[in-house]
């Protein structure tokens, strides 16, 4: 599940049965990609050990406000709470339940529940009895009418042998509902992209080709960063050594720019966002030998024709819905070239770059660019890495569908 990728979770650990569950929840969490950050009651202590988890989420576990009585060492509940995308409290006894319910603050758990800004999960896990109870129940919905959410227990046996509901909810399902939470509300979900990348190579045989340097870099962390917000995305790319895994990018792989320019109409229609990042070559040889030419000592002649414009097609046949984005890469006069192409391409924006900037352009992991608009606004950022820069790009194009 990509979506919990670089995410801050909080995990507190109370004391009940069920947090021996807590070790396989943490591998799930981290597994996923996620960092995670221990909170563990005295209680806790009592089920399962600090180190397993510590080792489990490759960070110490906390417990204690405060960490050296004699040298006034404290850990900072209220930046622990800042730190969290997510605090899920899993398990939560009968007991930890109505301290958080009525606003006890009598250990770091608690303390850093009451603090919390982020979404807070939390899994009851307790003996039938107990569960069935008219506080426990009456707790539960005093959290959630604070805002909370509940990840609802499972039936099953129990510890004390009986039967029915109490069981903390299992790891995965814990993980699933997390990734739903997130999911729904992903700022791009639902809207459907389409982000072209990398060269095209034009066959003069079956060993040479026309091409250029480009090596997708700049579009895949396009495609990439729009599908990380929820956009389904098809990745129509050149040939390249990168991969994309992701469950919301479809890619489709293309040689030359005629392939390109068939896929691409193929797909434009039903995309709102196009961004056309690809370095697509300009010509292409008219005669293509099935077999390889033979060196000789006579002068080779290529005789060239003009390969199809996609992206002057895509702005001859765009939907006032549909936002089309190009590139423009200069040697010379760079934002002069650029503007005539965003005009003679009916483009929304354009994103230029010069290889006159240092470490910016083919081949490199950074880029410096200029975001410049159909208005005649110029944006320029400075010199990032292509991830930052197709973070920028897709924050402007939020802000502007705003």
């Amino acid at each position: 599940m990509t979506f919990l990728k670089g995410r801050r979770i909080l995990l507190g650990v109370t004391g009940s049965i069920a947090a021996y569950k807590s070790a396989f929840l943490t591998r799930e969490l981290v597994k996923a990609g996620a960092e995670v950050r221990v909170i563990m009651t005295r209680g806790a202590m009592d089920f399962i050990t600090p180190l397993t988890l510590a080792t489990l989420s490759k960070n110490p576990v906390l417990s204690e406000l405060i960490e050296d009585r004699e040298t006034g060492v404290w850990t900072n509940h209220v930046d622990l709470a800042l730190w969290a995308d997510a605090m899920i409290i899993a398990p939560v006894s009968a007991h930890s339940l109505g301290k958080m319910v009525t606003g006890q603050s009598d250990n770091l758990l608690l303390l850093t529940f009451l603090s919390a800004k982020c979404p807070v999960f939390f899994a009851p896990s307790m003996d039938l009895d107990m569960f069935k109870h008219g506080s426990t129940r009456e707790n539960i919905e005093k959290m959630q009418s604070f805002g909370h959410i509940l990840i609802p227990v499972g039936k099953g046996e129990l510890a004390s042998g009986l039967e029915g509901e109490g069981r903390m909810a299992e790891p995965e399902e814990i993980v699933q509902q997390i990734h739903d939470y997130f999911e729904a509300r992903l700022p791009l979900r639902g809207k459907k992209a389409l982000v072209t990348a990398g060269p095209t190579y034009e066959r003069i045989d079956p060993v040479r080709f026309i091409g250029n340097f480009s090596s997708g870099k700049m579009g895949y962390a396009i495609a990439h960063e729009l599908a990380e917000r929820g956009a389904e995305v098809t990745l129509v790319s050149g040939p390249t050594s990168l991969k994309v895994e992701h469950q919301r990018i479809r890619t489709i792989h293309v040689e030359s720019a005629q392939d390109m320019l068939k896929a691409c109409q193929q797909e434009f229609s039903v995309a709102e966002w196009v961004i056309m990042s690809a370095a697509v070559a300009d010509y292409r040889p008219v005669e293509q030998s099935e077999q390889k030419i033979k060196k000789t000592d006579a002068q080779p002649v290529v005789h060239l024709a003009l390969n199809p414009d996609i992206l002057k097609w895509m702005g001859e046949h765009k939907s006032p819905a549909q936002t089309l984005v190009g590139f423009a890469l200069e040697t010379n006069n760079a934002l002069e070239n650029a503007r005539k192409k965003l005009k003679a391409k009916n483009l929304d924006l354009i994103v230029l770059n010069t290889l006159q900037d240092d470490q910016s352009g083919f081949g490199y992991d950074t880029n410096k660019v200029t975001l410049i608009t159909a208005d005649n606004k110029t944006l320029p950022l400075e010199l990032k890495t292509k991830t930052e820069v197709a973070r920028d790009l897709i924050d402007y194009l939020q802000q502007s569908a705003q």
